[in-house]
């Protein structure tokens, strides 16, 4: 009786050991899953239209890194089509602030970075292409509807945000408002990774 009692105890002490054993290395799985995810690694991707909403969120999020781990490195990852101007330039506009308040940010296109997303991607400190990934440019579009004075001072608007927009290209890359007016105007000017490298539109090709 002592004797299977012992073995019992014995059996019992083992399955605790390899029921702690496994607990442990299940602790550092999470641990690892935990702390290898984007938002631990300051690694945020926009893979969605720019409007409000998107654009909220990656702020909001931007936003509790640089109050939570000041000057950190920051990734934005841009896999977008583009979409609302305003929304994508107060995002641009932020990005710049975050660069200014210490923070080193790669701006990475994967995939194509697309009319506001070519755009915020000059946002970046270093800016980064995909090798497969593409870049669109164009001008700056938007529907006018109602009293002519209205559709002329909306169209006004177009003309003086086009400008912007053909600002920060040219502050960018190593190309002249001329030549990119001429590629931008009314016709989407998709350009490779290799292009937009030599163009100086991006630093880097991976």
């Amino acid at each position: 009786e002592e004797l299977e009692l012992y073995r019992a105890q014995t059996r019992h002490a083992i399955a605790e050991a390899e029921f702690e054993e496994l607990r442990v290395v299940q602790a550092k799985r999470q641990e690892a899953m935990y702390l290898g995810n984007d938002y631990n690694n300051r690694r945020y991707v926009f893979n969605a239209p720019f409007n409000m909403v998107s654009v909220t969120k990656a702020l909001q999020d931007l936003g509790e890194w640089s109050r939570s781990d000041p000057g950190c490195d920051i990734e934005f990852v841009i896999c977008s089509p583009g979409g609302e101007v305003f929304p994508g330039m107060a995002l641009f506009d932020y990005i710049k602030t975050l660069s200014r308040a210490g923070h080193h940010i790669t701006t990475v296109a994967l995939g194509y970075a697309a009319s506001m997303g070519g755009i915020l991607l000059q946002a970046g400190d270093t800016r980064v292409m995909g090798k497969e990934s593409f870049l669109l440019l164009h001008e700056v579009s938007a529907g006018a509807v109602g009293k002519v004075g209205e559709v002329e001072d909306k169209l006004e608007l177009m003309k003086v945000m086009c400008k912007r927009v053909l600002a920060i290209f040219v502050e960018r890359s190593n190309l002249s408002e001329e030549f990119l007016e001429s590629h931008m105007r009314r016709i989407d000017w998709w350009l490779t990774s290799d292009q937009s490298l030599e163009y100086g539109l991006v630093d880097e090709v991976r």
